[in-house]
C-alpha cells in the first residue's frame, strides 16, 4: 500500500505518438516521439513492438508517465514511460482515452 501523497507524485499525462520506429537488432522494443504538451517531444523507448506495429500507434493518445527518471534501454534514452495493461497470458493492452485530449493534459 502507498498513501495519497506518495501516488501525487507520480505525473501521468496524455500524449500523443508523433512517430515510431522499431529499435534496431531487437524484437521488443520501440521508439516513441511523443508529444506530451511541451516544448519538444519526448523520445520514450518501450517493448511493445511484439505487439503493435509503428504504424498503428502514430497520432494515437496514450497515458504516459511523464516525471520518471529517464533510462537507457540499449543505448538509448527513454524519458518516460507509456502505460498499459497486461491480458492473462501477459501481453499488453495499451490504453487510451475515451474521447481525443490535449497533449500533456494531467491525468488524476
Amino acid at each position: 500500500m502507498i498513501s495519497i501523497d506518495d501516488f501525487k507524485k507520480i505525473e501521468i499525462r496524455v500524449g500523443t505518438v508523433l512517430s515510431a520506429e522499431k529499435v534496431p537488432d531487437t524484437d521488443k522494443l520501440l521508439k516513441l516521439f511523443v508529444d506530451l504538451g511541451e516544448e519538444m517531444p519526448r523520445q520514450i523507448v518501450s517493448g511493445i513492438a511484439e505487439y503493435v506495429t509503428p504504424e498503428e500507434i502514430i497520432g494515437l493518445q496514450f497515458p504516459f508517465v511523464a516525471n520518471l527518471e529517464p533510462r537507457m534501454l540499449r543505448g538509448i534514452s527513454s524519458q518516460g514511460m507509456i502505460l498499459a495493461a497486461t491480458d492473462k497470458v501477459g501481453r499488453p493492452i495499451l490504453l487510451t482515452t475515451d474521447k481525443e485530449s490535449g497533449s500533456g493534459w494531467k491525468i488524476m
